[in-house]
């Protein structure tokens, strides 16, 4: 199997889970209780708490633990809404994923307003646009450091000093840059940031809320107290570990990036000199080093997939949380591009456990099936 999906989920680190072995086993005690066989845990969820935080530059204690990267999310923008009862505006962008976006609607359904800023047909976001779209009512700006389909990083360090200067709450969604590039909220100057574990191969299931020192919370999931009283629910013990030990790993191994773009580079190179009437969808912005979303004039994403994965080849046409649906990417829609260019659109998302002969048995096989495609269901050309 040659796995180019790793945007959607990652392998589990060897490493990781040797670290979380030993809680799933002789350790698996109640972090809550008042006997040492489970009241010791919580010196191991400390530890892992503190490598998270190094792996984003902050204080341990301005790490919460959740279950999920949506979780995370959902609880940065709730926290900013209840906390400031009389700010009813929320100012988002029409290419966040669907954990921001679908919280939005639901939003508005209660009678608050949010502002969705559009991005240009390269995927960027126009900064004077935002800053104009920030109104005395506004209580949170959440943008995403890299999307998640096409990997276009925005400019959050200068979306966050734009909120600081207007009085306002920022958020980001950083779940697809943990792992992949340097992730330091000092630099940065948020006031919440979302990660997920299993985006750099941690198990699903566990994710962190960065919330800046000082900044007023209040808890998404309430309960027994844990977490400082900020995030009810028994502590997911082995998990929690394994996210920490994969926080370690992230930090020490970013520099495998380089080698991680060179495959990706390699395989858009490949692509676009093998297999006419093909584009880069966002491809002229600084991007995620093992992103490439690529649109293949005239087939459908869906019957790619299907061949690709006849030959043991793992992609996607967007994000995994909308797989299923038969809407066309809103990411690239928003972007400018017709339905049929966002329904002809391939993403491959590569990782550090990738290699030179994964991008050689993909590219010996992608042309041939895109040929295929075109000879037996030839649709109308769309402008590329």
């Amino acid at each position: 199997m040659v796995y180019l999906d790793n945007n959607a989920t990652t392998r589990l680190a060897p490493e990781v889970l040797e670290a979380m072995l030993p809680y799933l086993t002789e350790r698996w005690g109640n972090p809550s209780s008042a006997y040492l066989f489970g009241h010791d845990l919580t010196q191991a969820l400390e530890a892992a708490r503190e490598q998270v935080a190094a792996l984003l530059n902050a204080e341990p204690r301005e790490i919460i633990f959740t279950s999920c990267g949506t979780e995370s999310i959902n609880s940065a923008l709730h926290s900013a809404l209840v906390t400031q009862p009389a700010k009813r505006h929320v100012v988002t962008t029409a290419v966040e994923h669907s954990a921001t976006l679908k919280f939005c609607a639901f939003l508005q359904k209660q009678g608050y307003e949010v502002t969705h800023l559009a991005v240009s047909p390269t995927g960027a976001l126009d900064l004077t646009l935002l800053e104009k779209s920030i109104r005395p009512d506004t209580a949170l700006v959440s943008v995403m450091s890299a999307n998640n389909e096409t990997g276009v990083l925005f400019p959050v360090a200068a979306i966050a000093e734009i909120c600081r200067n207007k009085g306002v709450m920022c958020h980001t969604d950083a779940v697809q840059m943990a792992g992949k590039l340097k992730l330091d909220v000092k630099e940065l100057g948020v006031d919440w940031l979302s990660i997920s574990g299993h985006k750099f191969h941690a198990p699903k299931g566990v994710a962190a809320l960065y919330v800046k020192r000082g900044v007023k919370f209040q808890p998404f999931v309430m309960g027994g107290g844990q977490e400082r009283g900020r995030r009810g629910g028994t502590e997911n013990v082995a998990s929690i570990i394994g996210l920490g030990r994969a926080a370690e790993l992230a930090l020490a191994g970013c520099s495998q990036q380089s080698r991680v773009g060179a495959l990706r580079d390699k395989l858009e190179s490949g692509v676009i000199h093998s297999v006419p009437g093909t584009q880069v969808n966002g491809g002229l912005e600084p991007r995620l080093p093992n992103t490439s979303n690529i649109a293949f004039d005239g087939v459908e994403a869906e019957g790619i997939l299907l061949l690709l994965d006849q030959a043991g080849i793992c992609a996607s046409s967007g994000s995994a949380c909308t797989t299923g649906s038969l809407d066309p990417s809103h990411v690239l829609l928003a972007m400018g591009f017709s339905a049929a260019r966002a329904r002809s659109s391939i993403r491959f998302s590569f990782g550090i456990y990738n290699n030179d002969a994964d991008v050689d048995h993909t590219l010996q096989q992608l042309p041939g099936i895109i040929e295929k495609l075109r000879a037996h269901a030839p649709l109308a050309r769309v402008n590329m």
